[in-house]
């Protein structure tokens, strides 16, 4: 998978917007399978006007690593839940807590080029990824 500074970087690389969205697209091409069995209600994120699904493996401890796999049945937003997965699988859930993704995403310039109900969505994603990670950091 394509790590979040790589994309920082291809993005500073592609002056066009035509060119980022088709970038966005391709990384979505590159998204793992996604678990048909978890193409359901309780992975569905709900505030996105495509349907995008995310499910969460974590390690042991308090502070475990949270690791995110997803997918969208719109191409723009497969390539959007690959740029989250990039930012946030992988690492600790305080981790996570304590990313800025909205920051990113305005460095990224998507916060200006994305429809209100594309943004919107997204903002559900990082919602359910920080619920997600707050959940794991909640005494058993």
């Amino acid at each position: 998978m394509t790590s979040i500074d790589d994309i920082k970087d291809d993005f500073a690389f592609l002056d066009d917007w035509e060119d980022r969205y088709r970038y966005v697209i391709e990384l979505g091409n590159d998204l793992p399978p996604f678990p048909e069995a978890a193409r359901d209600d309780a992975h569905k994120v709900p505030g996105c006007v495509s349907q995008v699904w995310l499910d969460t493996a974590r390690s042991d401890g308090p502070d475990p690593v949270l690791i995110f796999v997803g997918d969208s049945d719109a191409h723009i937003v497969r390539g959007l839940v690959a740029i989250l997965l990039a930012l946030f699988s992988g690492r600790k859930a305080s981790e996570i807590l304590a990313t800025d993704a909205e920051s990113l995403l305005r460095s990224l310039g998507l916060d200006e080029h994305l429809t209100p109900q594309r943004a919107n969505g997204l903002r559900s994603m990082i919602r359910r990824i920080r619920q997600t990670a707050e959940a794991a950091l909640a005494p058993a």
